[in-house]
């Protein structure tokens, strides 16, 4: 294809708070779409007909590069350790992990006992067959004597558990419909719970499913009739206790259930207040919660008895500070484990029940990444942490918090070769509009030269609290090493200073999660990082509402954007409460339905309604048929009104996984393909595919 499709526009008026709108490219959403999810096949034929042509077009414009992407692909799969394994993780006698074979594309769940590997599930045989296959989750009995394992045949989220007997190596009748993931097993592992999914996507509730009953009489045991609170399962680490936890953005409520009496009822811990988000451990007759509760905006620990948990027990176990922002606990028997983040950093903090001191495990980079990676077993004195940085590849320790000495225990393997002296790690801030200083971590080759003509890779996010960790990306390394600088904005909306810098960059503060990436890609033009014929922003999902934001904001501080499920119809979503997750969302943005400043707001900002007649940078914005998340007519439509609207002449592309959903390919290699196609056109539109 020479010339890029042009959408038909079929009038569509949208009347509330008395304005009138017209939504010319609303026939893209498939009247049918629940069904879609579940099934493609039944597509509309003319939206088909719309998105193939969009993939036929992006296919003819990126041709020209499919060596260069094939390059990228072999590049990016030679830093793969193809067998590679996870630590295993004791649990009793046996040890459990999951590895890969030379050549698979998905995981095999494995466990060991005296040194005898016993295949639990092989996921390449599973996917044999299917376009799209994902293994959600995989949690064995404990007893050790089943395994319940979530899949995803078509990319939309919706799973099938089932339940294999590991002691004779097959599967049982009971098969779970419509699910939301994983499981929880009752402590004698005769039965499990697990939470269902609506028509509209919405885990709203959760069963008990006792093994070999048919699963249409599994015991309803919590229903969530809020419209705007998702349902999750979890246990404690001591195994005690089942969690059921109601949420959505902002507020939390948790009902306990007795993991040894699993027909007792739930047992709530605090009733829902509007603002407050709590979590629950259990030690001995105790609770503790990790909370905002009491203003505590960076988070706080309190306890309460289990026998009665009420609000108004909570006693401060660990005092809220500012700056020291609590991101969560892990209890063992004898220690309590903490992952703070204060100036930007993450950091583990480690207290001894036996006299309550407190000690810290120390790193050495200016800017790193840190998780905690919990294991099975409650009473050891082992902690299993991961540690990496942009420049040093992911190392996964054991830390003994008696001896206070740790163990390397796998160092990730790049099969091509890595050599991070040959790398540079920096941390900059660019002032926003307002005053704040906004973080902005670099990676970038030791020769390349910092005098504004180095292209360079913006990424960002900036929503739901969520940081953006300083890690080490293999993929990446092809861009650095073709000259580029990659660079990571950690914006308002994200809590990579404090929860703070989370609620500064939400609602009626949104709007600084877009100056942030602009003043990031200024200040990088200004230092010589780059210029703004060679930065191309990058984000997806809620990232893409940002890129779709900046690229009307300030189309000329960016040679190209990558918007991957971007989330740019947001005034119309919002709108629409029988969307899979407009309720659940309006926390975090506002309800524009009730709310005449959130509707003036949201209009004010959303990339689909304020696309305007202008030059625009060349874009390339990636979906997915059965994404319920972001659903596929949200790009689709922005880039309709893109092509209706914009003045230029540059590169406009719509790319749809049409046998996938929000997370793209499933496959580990096929990801790669993706990742191969984005950096291809991020060379493209810089100069550098030559």
């Amino acid at each position: 294809m020479t010339q890029p499709p042009q959408a038909e526009q079929r009038d569509h008026l949208i009347e509330i708070h008395g304005e009138s709108r017209n939504d010319p490219y609303h026939w893209l959403r498939d009247p049918q779409w629940q069904t879609v999810m579940q099934d493609p096949s039944v597509l509309d034929p003319a939206i088909r007909d719309y998105l193939e042509a969009e993939n036929s077009f992006c296919q003819s414009v990126m041709s020209p590069l499919d060596g260069l992407q094939e390059t990228l692909f072999e590049e990016m799969k030679g830093r793969i350790k193809q067998d590679d394994s996870s630590v295993p993780k004791p649990d009793g006698a046996f040890a459990y992990y999951r590895r890969y074979e030379e050549g698979g594309q998905h995981p095999i769940f494995c466990r060991d006992q005296d040194g005898v590997e016993t295949i639990l599930l092989d996921g390449n045989k599973e996917a044999e067959g299917l376009d799209f296959f994902k293994i959600a989750s995989c949690q064995h009995s404990p007893d050790h004597r089943y395994l319940a394992y979530a899949v995803d045949s078509k990319g939309s989220e919706y799973h099938q558990i089932r339940i294999k007997d590991l002691e004779q190596d097959k599967l049982l009748p009971d098969i779970i419909e419509q699910a939301q993931g994983g499981v929880a097993w009752a402590a004698n592992g005769k039965s499990f719970f697990y939470t269902v999914l609506d028509d509209n996507h919405r885990p709203c509730k959760v069963f008990h499913h006792p093994l070999g009953q048919e699963p249409s009489d599994d015991r309803l045991v919590y229903e969530e009739t809020d419209p705007g609170f998702f349902l999750g399962l979890d246990k404690t680490e001591s195994g005690r206790f089942i969690l059921i936890s109601a949420h959505d953005h902002t507020t939390s409520e948790i009902y306990l259930v007795d993991a040894g009496d699993p027909t007792q009822a739930p047992r709530l811990v605090a009733a829902r207040e509007e603002g407050v988000e709590y979590s629950v451990s259990d030690h001995g007759e105790q609770l503790f919660i990790h909370t905002n509760a009491d203003d505590a905006v960076d988070f706080k620990i309190v306890t309460t008895p289990i026998a009665d948990p009420v609000r108004s027990g909570w006693t401060d176990w660990l005092a809220h500070k500012e700056g020291h922002y609590v991101l969560g606990l892990l209890l063992f028997k004898d220690y309590l484990v903490r992952l703070e983040r204060v100036g930007g950093l993450p950091r583990i903090v480690i207290t001894a029940f036996a006299d309550e001191t407190d000690h810290e495990v120390a790193f050495d980079e200016a800017a790193y990444d840190l998780g905690l990676d919990p294991g099975f077993e409650f009473d050891t004195p082992s902690l299993r942490f991961v540690y990496s940085s942009m420049t040093t590849p992911l190392q996964v320790f054991d830390y003994n918090m008696e001896s206070r000495s740790r163990e390397l225990r796998k160092q990730q393997e790049v099969p091509s070769g890595h050599d991070s002296s040959d790398y540079i790690t920096q941390r900059i801030l660019a002032k926003a509009p307002d005053g704040r200083e906004v973080p902005v971590s670099l990676l970038y080759g030791k020769d390349t030269p910092i005098d504004g003509s180095a292209p360079l890779l913006l990424y960002g996010y900036g929503a739901y609290g969520l940081s953006m960790p300083a890690s080490f990306s293999t993929n990446r390394l092809s861009l650095v090493d073709r000259g580029f600088v990659y660079a990571i904005a950690h914006i308002r909306g994200g809590s990579d200073l404090g929860y703070g810098w989370y609620l500064d960059g939400k609602l009626a503060a949104k709007t600084n999660s877009f100056t942030d990436f602009i003043a990031a890609g200024e200040a990088l033009a200004a230092a010589g990082y780059s210029s703004p014929d060679r930065i191309v922003a990058q984000g997806g999902s809620a990232g893409g509402m940002l890129m779709g934001a900046v690229a009307n904001m300030r189309p000329d501080l960016f040679a190209g954007i990558v918007a991957q499920v971007p989330f740019v119809d947001v005034l119309n979503t919002m709108c629409d409460q029988d969307l899979p997750l407009t309720p659940p969302e309006w926390p975090e943005w506002g309800n524009p339905l009730t709310d005449l400043e959130a509707y003036q707001r949201i209009k004010a900002y959303s990339p689909y309604d304020n696309v305007q007649a202008k030059d625009y940078p060349h874009i390339l914005v990636t979906a997915g048929l059965t994404d319920p998340r972001v659903t596929y007519w949200e790009p689709a439509k922005w880039v309709a009104r893109l092509r209706e609207r914009k003045t230029d002449a540059n590169t406009l592309l719509l790319k749809t996984n049409m046998t996938a959903g929000h997370a793209g390919a499933a496959g580990r290699f096929d990801i790669l393909k993706e990742v191969a196609l984005n950096y291809a056109f991020a060379l493209m539109v810089t100069g550098k595919a030559g």
